[in-house]
């Protein structure tokens, strides 16, 4: 499934991208504190498919030990050729959305590894979090989903690798 962006939000998107994976990470926290109130009504909008199939990379995610999580949410991020980021490449950009959002919920829950309580984030990530807080609530979703679009691994475009068989 090819990733199609709004290509409204373009400065901001690379602004993300151009950040360390643990800081997108920890700017998706941020941003999930700040603004996960709003965000909820937004997140699960996708069709009842859509939450399912969501819930179910979710699930599988919550059963491993917090250093496998971390380390998925990482490979999604660094687009790494794994089975989990290859099916999450194969999810619309709405349910890409929804999984992040629940992710942040289990972090939340501490049921997916916890956000360190001493973490700060950088300047650069405050101020892309202040431009974020000045969009319209309609214009941050469709800016999350074009962060979440290109993150893990298009199946269908994905060279083969040989040393995992994928």
């Amino acid at each position: 499934m090819s990733n199609i962006t709004s290509g409204l939000f373009t400065a901001q998107v690379e602004a993300f991208q151009n950040l360390e994976v643990d800081e997108q990470l920890a700017l998706f926290w941020v941003i999930y504190t700040e603004m996960g109130d709003s965000i909820t009504p937004a997140a699960p909008g996708a069709s009842t498919v859509s939450s399912e199939i969501a819930q179910a990379l979710f699930e599988r995610v919550k059963s491993m030990s917090h250093d496998e999580q971390l380390q998925i949410m990482r490979d999604l991020i660094g687009r790494q050729n794994s089975l989990i980021c290859r099916e999450y490449g194969a999810l619309s950009d709405t349910t890409k959305l929804l999984f992040w959002y629940l992710l942040a919920q289990g972090m939340d829950e501490a049921v997916i590894v916890p956000f360190p309580e001493d973490y700060q984030i950088s300047s650069e990530s405050e101020d892309l979090l202040e431009q974020i807080k000045n969009l319209e609530f309609s214009q941050q979703i469709t800016l999350f989903r074009d962060i979440v679009a290109p993150m893990g691994v298009d199946p269908n475009e994905a060279p083969h690798d040989e040393a995992t068989g994928l």
